[in-house]
C-alpha cells in the first residue's frame, strides 16, 4: 500500500533542489497604478526607510506617493524593453534564470527560478513554487555582489517571512556578498577592457559608480560601504590603475539626509567643470542594467558631463546575461551548493 492510499492525502514530491535568483524588483509599467503599487512595496520596508513610521508615513502617502509614480513613470518610459513591455531589469533576471538552469543540467534535481524583492514574481511565491515541484532544500541567490540590510537582509527577511507560514518549511541557504571574489573582479576588468576597445578615445578617468545609502546605515554598522571600497581597490589592481583613474562613487541618494559619498552626480559634474573630457562609468554593484543604470547613468550623468564642459563619456554596461556574468554567478551557485549536490 502507498503512503498516500495508507493516509488518504496527497503524498508530497522531495528530493530536489531549488536555486532562487532575487534582485530588486520592478513595476509591472510604466502607468501611475503601476508605479504607485511598486513604490507603495519599496518605501514601506523598513530595511529602506529606517524612519519611524508616523515620521514617514504622512510624508510617503501624502507626498511621495501622490507625485513620484509620474515622474518615475516617464524615467522608465525613456529605458522600458518596449519588445517585450517590461522592465530590462525583469528580462535580464528571468534570462540569468534561464541561462542558469542550462549551466547547471549536470546536476540532477536542481531547479533555478527567479523572483522579485519588490513586484512580481514575489520571493513567497516562487518559493511555494519549488516547494511544490518537491524541492526540500533551497540557496536564495539575492544578486548583490555587496552585502546591504537594504537589499540582501531584505531579501533574506522577505524569505524567512515565507517560511514561517509554512507547514513544512524547506531547508534554506542564503549566499552571502561576493564583493571580493576574483571570478566577479575578472569579469568586471574583462566588460570594462571589452568596452573601451570599441572607442576611437580613452577616459581620463572611469568612475565605478555603486548605489549609495544613508550614511547613517553605514555608522550603524552595515558593511556596504567598506565591501564597495574593496571591489573599487582591486578592480583598479586588476587594470593596473591609479586611485586617481578609478574612482568609487555613490549615486541615487533619496531624502534630506547625507548618504555615503562622494556622490555620482556632483563628482561628474565637478570633472566636467574643471577640465575633464573624457569618462567612462560602470556600475559594479548592479548585475543586470536597470533604471539607476540606464536612465541615471547612460542618460542623465551622460548629459550633465556634456552640459558642463565633458566631451566624450561612455557607460559600461553590468554583466547582465553576457558570458563573464553569467560565469560569476554560476561559480558562486556551485560553491554554494556544495555539500547539498
Amino acid at each position: 500500500m502507498t503512503a498516500e492510499a495508507a493516509t488518504g492525502q496527497p503524498q508530497q514530491k522531495s528530493g530536489r533542489i531549488g536555486v532562487l535568483l532575487v534582485n530588486l524588483g520592478t513595476p509591472d509599467g510604466t502607468d501611475y497604478t503601476s508605479m504607485r503599487r511598486y513604490l507603495r512595496e519599496f518605501l514601506t520596508d523598513k530595511r529602506v526607510i529606517e524612519w519611524s513610521p508616523w515620521k514617514w508615513y504622512p510624508i510617503l502617502f501624502g507626498i511621495v506617493l501622490n507625485t513620484r509614480p509620474q515622474k518615475v513613470g516617464k524615467a522608465y518610459e525613456t529605458i522600458w524593453n518596449k519588445e517585450r513591455n517590461e522592465s530590462f531589469l525583469r528580462t535580464y533576471t528571468r534570462n540569468q534564470s534561464e541561462l542558469m538552469a542550462g549551466r547547471l543540467a549536470d546536476l540532477p534535481g536542481v531547479i533555478v527560478d527567479w523572483a522579485m524583492r519588490y513586484g512580481t514574481p514575489a520571493i513567497g511565491d516562487r518559493i511555494q513554487a519549488l516547494k511544490d515541484q518537491g524541492c526540500d532544500r533551497i540557496l536564495l541567490f539575492p544578486l548583490y555582489p555587496q552585502y546591504a540590510a537594504a537589499t540582501t537582509a531584505t531579501v533574506n527577511d522577505k524569505a524567512f517571512e515565507k517560511l514561517v507560514r509554512m507547514r513544512w518549511q524547506p531547508a534554506l541557504r542564503t549566499v552571502p556578498d561576493y564583493h571580493a571574489d576574483p571570478a566577479y573582479i575578472d569579469a568586471l576588468a574583462s566588460s570594462i577592457t571589452r568596452h573601451l576597445a570599441t572607442l576611437d578615445w580613452q577616459p581620463e578617468k572611469i568612475l565605478a559608480s555603486f548605489h549609495g545609502i544613508p550614511l547613517a546605515y553605514s555608522q550603524k554598522g552595515d558593511p556596504y560601504y567598506g565591501q564597495c571600497i574593496e571591489t573599487g581597490r582591486l578592480l583598479r589592481e586588476k587594470l593596473g590603475l591609479t586611485d586617481e583613474q578609478l574612482v568609487v562613487t555613490f549615486q541615487s541618494r533619496f531624502g534630506p539626509e547625507e548618504w555615503l559619498q562622494p556622490y555620482t552626480d556632483k563628482t561628474v559634474e565637478n570633472l566636467a567643470q574643471n577640465g575633464t573630457r573624457r569618462i567612462a562609468v560602470l556600475n559594479p554593484g548592479f548585475v543586470s542594467d536597470c533604471l539607476e543604470t540606464l536612465e541615471e547613468i547612460a542618460e542623465q550623468a551622460a548629459e550633465s558631463f556634456l552640459h558642463n564642459g565633458g566631451e566624450k563619456f561612455t557607460h559600461i554596461p553590468c554583466l547582465n546575461d553576457g558570458e563573464d556574468g553569467m560565469r560569476v554567478l554560476e561559480k558562486v551557485v556551485r560553491r554554494e551548493l556544495l555539500g547539498w549536490v
